[in-house]
């Protein structure tokens, strides 16, 4: 069984998503992801999936695992960051 990803790392010339994604990352996290891809200036960050928005409005509450998912991706974000 694979679990479903809902966070997506961007920066310091890479990301994990892509300008393809767009229905995964929005049309703002697909930009940055390509803006990351091609190694233009972007921050350091991470996009929570869209499909977690719509889940949200319809069921008014967000899977269980997406809080342990967001503190790894803040982690990493402090870590290349070199804030935490």
């Amino acid at each position: 069984m694979s679990v479903e990803r809902h966070v997506y790392f961007f920066g310091n010339g890479r990301a994990d998503g892509s300008a393809a994604m767009r229905d995964i990352l929005g049309g703002k996290g697909a930009g940055l992801a390509e803006m990351a891809n091609l190694g233009l200036p972007v921050p350091p960050g991470f996009t929570i999936s869209a499909k977690l928005c719509i889940t949200y409005l319809e069921e008014g509450t967000f899977p269980p695992a997406l809080r342990a998912e967001v503190d790894r991706h803040l982690k990493h974000l402090e870590r290349v960051t070199k804030k935490g």
